[in-house]
């Protein structure tokens, strides 16, 4: 509901204030339109204040749709007098908001209308000096179970072992704000937010576009990779035999998805088991994901990965998703915190929803933990052609997030953009070939092809130098990385063999 009054009354705002300056040569008319203004203000400011995010980000969003009222209604203002110019920017405006204003502004708060977890539907932090059973009085009136969330291992670098999850009667659960409200009005909480569900939609692609290049390696499926061809992995492979490098260790690269198949033809001779349960992958998505990351090279069968033997990266899996690609936020940070407490030294996620900046304290956390364990985490940046700041864990604080490209380095149609993230990067993402279940090989295409990608690379570059920071790995990827043609959009493209002769000089 607030999603949809929150534009309406900004639009009321803007068309009331336009007429008011318009007509107040006529007092009445113009008190008429002053009134529609107060009346859409009032929408608008009420929508705002009870719209689902934090204090700073709201005070934010104020400053900027005072600045556009301010803005618009000066220009209306002066042009008043100049009947046909105003008329014709009138039209215009009228035009743009169907295709560009509404949209824009309904997507300012769109957590609103994102389903959660209906066994945990909120995830808070207890307050450090506070006990759980202090909440037994809001929990009998509600009717609220509470679950502590998360076990990290190392729970002294962390306060992830603080968070609960709460489960809401069904009668209750139309109303999640008024009991986030009230687990806040305690004093006993530090946060709390909706546990939201995340999926993964790769779209399939027809068939795999097909680049021709001798890499000195034996797969016979590399003609389907023409992210390789783009990437100039032959160079890479090059690289590595003619300066003899060797890894300092193994790098483990943890994929976060719907499985893995253990036992695929071209994964197992690199795959390492975290647990049973999470090796096997009835989606095919989380197996697709491996494959493109760490795939056995040279082994005489399907494709190849950027590490020429396999003695630079393994793989694993940490089983986030279910069989049919959904999850929720609280299991996603289980998984982060797995993958770290397990040694991973990448963590690969290609999975998200949208949300809002302003709402991801919790996976901030588990980054940073992952972070201190030393982990890098990346993410893909999403497939909803739109900016990346709306969709989590994308915008998370301290993750390498990754657009997509096609095989003519445009940001591909569904990708979304990292312009005004920290850090973004790209990596081919369209017609990807990999691996899937039982042994088979499929194309698909998504941001969650173009993250294992990146993933795999800096596993790559992590097994020579293991003790590489987020920081120090974005910079190498952004400064060796190929110029795509929207840049701005995409970020720089990924380029394995300048990257790798940046770590070793």
């Amino acid at each position: 509901m607030l999603t949809m009054l929150y534009p309406l009354g900004f639009i009321a705002s803007l068309f009331g204030l336009i007429s008011w300056f318009y007509f107040q040569d006529n007092r009445i008319k113009s008190a008429l339109m002053s009134k529609m203004f107060l009346g859409g203000f009032f929408v608008y400011l009420f929508s705002l204040a009870f719209a689902d995010g934090e204090t700073p980000y709201k005070l934010l969003i104020l400053f900027r749709d005072m600045m556009i009222l301010g803005v618009v209604t000066s220009v209306f203002g002066f042009l008043r007098k100049k009947q046909i110019i105003f008329g014709g920017m009138l039209a215009l405006l009228i035009g743009l908001i169907p295709i560009l204003i509404f949209p824009k502004l309904s997507a300012t708060f769109p957590q609103s209308s994102l389903a959660v977890d209906n066994n945990a539907e909120l995830l808070f932090e207890l307050s450090e000096t506070h006990s759980i059973k202090e909440l037994d009085q809001l929990a009998s009136t509600y009717g609220l179970t509470y679950e502590r969330a998360f076990y990290p291992k190392n729970e002294s670098i962390t306060e992830l072992d603080d968070y609960f999850t709460v489960n809401v009667p069904q009668k209750y659960e139309h109303n999640l704000k008024a009991i986030e409200e009230a687990l806040m009005g305690t004093g006993i909480v530090d946060y709390v937010e909706q546990n939201e569900e995340v999926k993964v939609d790769p779209m399939e692609a027809s068939s795999p576009t097909k680049k021709k290049r001798n890499y000195g390696i034996n797969d016979p499926d590399l003609d389907n990779l023409w992210g390789f061809d783009q990437m100039e992995v032959d160079k890479l492979y090059s690289i590595i035999k003619s300066k003899k490098i060797k890894p300092k260790r193994k790098a483990k690269i943890a994929i976060l998805d719907t499985g893995v198949d253990a036992q695929h033809e071209d994964l197992k001779a690199n795959y390492t088991s975290t647990k049973g349960s999470y090796d096997s992958d009835k989606a095919q998505h989380g197996t697709h994901c491996a494959g493109i990351a760490a795939s056995v090279s040279n082994n005489k069968k399907g494709v190849a990965s950027f590490s020429p033997n396999n003695k630079f990266v393994q793989v694993t899996s940490i089983k986030v998703l279910s069989d049919w690609g959904g999850g929720t936020q609280k299991g996603i940070i289980d998984g982060i915190i797995e993958a770290a407490d397990s040694g991973a030294d990448v963590i690969s996620m290609s999975l998200g929803g949208r949300s809002n900046p302003s709402r991801v304290r919790a996976y901030k956390k588990a980054v940073k933990y992952a972070n201190k364990a030393g982990a890098i985490v990346v993410v893909a940046a999403g497939n909803s052609n739109a900016n990346a700041t709306e969709f989590t864990p994308a915008n998370t604080p301290g993750v390498i997030t990754v657009s997509a490209v096609d095989v003519n380095l445009n940001r591909a149609k569904f990708s979304n953009f990292i312009q005004d993230l920290d850090m973004g990067i790209a990596a081919p993402g369209v017609d990807i070939y990999s691996t899937v279940p039982q042994d088979k090989y499929a194309t698909f295409s998504g941001t969650s092809m173009a993250t294992p990608y990146v993933a795999g690379l800096l596993g790559l570059l992590k097994s020579i130098k293991p003790d590489m920071s987020t920081k120090e790995a974005y910079t190498i990827l952004k400064k060796t990385g190929k110029t795509t043609k929207n840049p701005k959009e995409t970020g720089q493209m990924i380029f394995p063999a300048k990257a790798i002769q940046e770590v070793i000089k």
